[in-house]
């Protein structure tokens, strides 16, 4: 975007009322920049899955031990969406978002050097934390520096440009570790940081005021309203288990097919790709499907064509039938239904109390997190990656029906 001019003719002075209309204009700020930085968090998720096979073997460590890998990042990327927002708001966007990249740029090191699977899942955590700051932050900042009429348009803009990262990043991942090996990885992601941390401090100006009256009482007193509200917790917990309990399948990935099905590593990454793209390609639906069905049914429709991917994809792992089309086509439904369900589930999570619309949105994200991080953790049990993968899905697709039935029938204003 083009800067603010700050006069119209070489030497001239502006007016009084042109220095005070452009003093009142919010700081200009690249979307790239800020995509960039939202997309970094999410990358480091993604881009690793196809390798974890290929540590596991050179950590001598078990599969269930590379999976905490990516359930204990999920888990930090949950817990940073709970302090990030009130931290930038008392000490400003900028210095936050440099000390999360900071954290992300060093857990990068820490990881490419990590002797053991410990270090590289503690590495993998810090990872998160430092990354989830960007993913915050980003937004925050569209919102500080767009006019209402604007900003949701930014921000759609914004997650378009986002959501091309976990489409590519497993076919990134897998060229990497396939041809440099799974450290590769983490010299592209810290070399990442470096770029972030200097565009940052060259290009970033803070967009927010900093507050230090705002009160941590009084996000805890929020969270705790939200915490006892059952509509809230159950749009919260049934939107996490409609959505990020992918996760738990995404991350069994390389075990599915390189250790049960034979297939070459190189495959993980692009089987991993298409499935993404089903998250994007059901967001796009949703677009032209809200107009046309009412917010309550999309939501509940879109989770059940997921549980009907699902238990396509546990019947064929129970009939011993597996090959890639017929593991891809299944979780590509459950993907399409997880985009769908997506927007649905926050809109009426953020919707429970208008008055605490800032926070619920916080809380939700945590609890999204969470639930994904749980469902990739529980996955790691048992012999057959795959059959645990199926149980998982259909197990949560139960239950995000079971709590949206208890959300639906709360009151709830503002109710769509």
């Amino acid at each position: 975007m083009s800067a603010i001019p700050t006069s119209t003719v070489s030497g001239a002075v502006p007016s009084a009322g042109t220095a005070a209309q452009a003093a009142s204009l919010p700081p200009r700020v690249p979307l790239w920049l800020l995509a960039l930085f939202t997309f970094s968090g999410t990358l480091a998720m993604h881009i690793f899955v196809p390798a974890l096979a290929l540590a596991s073997a050179d950590l001598q460590a078990s599969s269930s031990a590379m999976q905490m890998t990516v359930s204990l990042y999920i888990l930090g990327l949950a817990l940073g969406q709970l302090v990030y927002g009130p931290l930038a708001d008392r000490f400003g966007r900028r210095p936050i978002l440099m000390v999360g990249l900071s954290i992300y740029t060093v857990a990068g090191v820490v990881a490419m050097v990590a002797p053991d699977a410990y270090s590289l899942i503690a590495a993998r955590l810090f990872q998160a934390l430092g990354g989830c700051a960007g993913l915050v932050l980003g937004r925050a900042i569209v919102r500080d520096t767009a006019l209402p009429a604007q900003a949701a348009k930014r921000l759609a803009l914004m997650n378009l440009m986002v959501t091309l990262g976990p489409g590519a990043a497993p076919i990134l991942g897998a060229l990497l570790a396939g041809n440099l090996g799974w450290r590769s990885i983490f010299v592209v992601l810290t070399l990442l940081g470096v770029v972030n941390l200097v565009l940052a401090w060259r290009m970033l100006p803070e967009t927010g005021t900093a507050n230090m009256n705002v009160s941590a009482a009084t996000f805890v007193r929020h969270y705790k309203h939200l915490l006892r509200s059952p509509a809230f917790l159950g749009f919260a917990v049934g939107g996490g288990a409609a959505t990020t309990s992918m996760y738990a399948f995404i991350a069994s990935a390389p075990f599915i097919f390189s250790g049960q099905m034979h297939r070459p590593p190189g495959e993980v990454g692009l089987y991993l790709a298409i499935l993404v793209s089903g998250v994007w390609v059901g967001s796009m639906l949703t677009g032209w499907l809200i107009a046309r069905v009412p917010l309550n049914r999309l939501m509940v429709g879109a989770n059940l064509f997921s549980v009907l991917g699902a238990v396509i994809f546990l019947v064929v792992v129970l009939s011993g039938q597996m090959t890639p089309v017929w593991v891809i086509a299944p979780m590509f439904l459950f993907t399409v239904g997880a985009g769908v369900a997506s927007p649905a589930a926050l809109t009426q999570a953020v919707s429970v109390d208008p008055l605490v619309i800032g926070s619920a949105s916080g809380l939700y994200g945590f609890v999204q997190m969470a639930v994904g991080a749980l469902c990739t953790a529980v996955v790691g049990f048992g012999s057959s990656p795959a059959l645990s993968a199926a149980l998982v899905l259909v197990g949560a697709g139960i239950v995000a029906q079971a709590a949206f039935w208890v959300a639906l029938r709360q009151p709830v204003r503002n109710r769509h």
